[in-house]
C-alpha cells in the first residue's frame, strides 16, 4: 500500500510550531509496511488545500490528514476535503461538537454528493 500525509496549519509554515504528528504517523506506516510517497504541509487555504488533497488521493491508496480540524473559523479542512473527493459533508450524532472526540483519529462525515465523480 502506499500512502500520503498531509499537515494542515498556517501555524507549520512557521518556525514556532514543530508538525511531530507526521512524524509519528511515518513511524507506525512504516512499522505495518506501507510505503510513504509524500508528506506535506498546507497552510489553512482551502483553495491550496483541495488542490493537494487532489494531488494525493490520486498518487496514494491512503491519505492521512493530521490539524486543521478546530472549532475556528479558519479550520476548513472538512469543507476543502469533501470538495476534493466530490462529496458534501453531512451532519452526524458522532461528529458534533458535544460528542467529537478530541483525538487525532476522529474524522469527519463526507457522503458522495449526488452526479459528483471522484478525481
Amino acid at each position: 500500500m502506499r500512502a500520503a500525509i498531509l499537515a494542515v496549519g498556517s501555524e507549520l509554515l512557521g518556525t514556532e510550531r514543530l508538525d511531530t504528528n507526521s512524524l509519528e504517523l511515518t513511524e507506525a506506516l512504516e512499522r505495518h509496511g506501507v510505503e510513504l510517497l509524500r508528506k506535506a504541509v498546507v497552510g489553512d487555504d482551502p483553495g491550496e488545500l483541495e488542490r493537494v488533497v487532489g494531488e494525493l488521493v490520486s498518487a496514494a491508496e491512503l491519505v492521512l490528514v493530521t490539524g486543521g480540524l478546530g472549532p475556528t473559523a479558519d479550520d476548513l479542512t472538512r469543507e476543502a476535503v469533501a470538495a476534493a473527493l466530490g462529496r458534501e459533508l453531512s451532519e452526524s450524532p458522532r461528529s458534533s461538537p458535544t460528542s467529537r472526540p478530541s483525538s487525532p483519529r476522529s474524522a469527519c462525515g463526507c457522503r458522495r454528493s449526488t452526479g459528483a465523480r471522484r478525481r
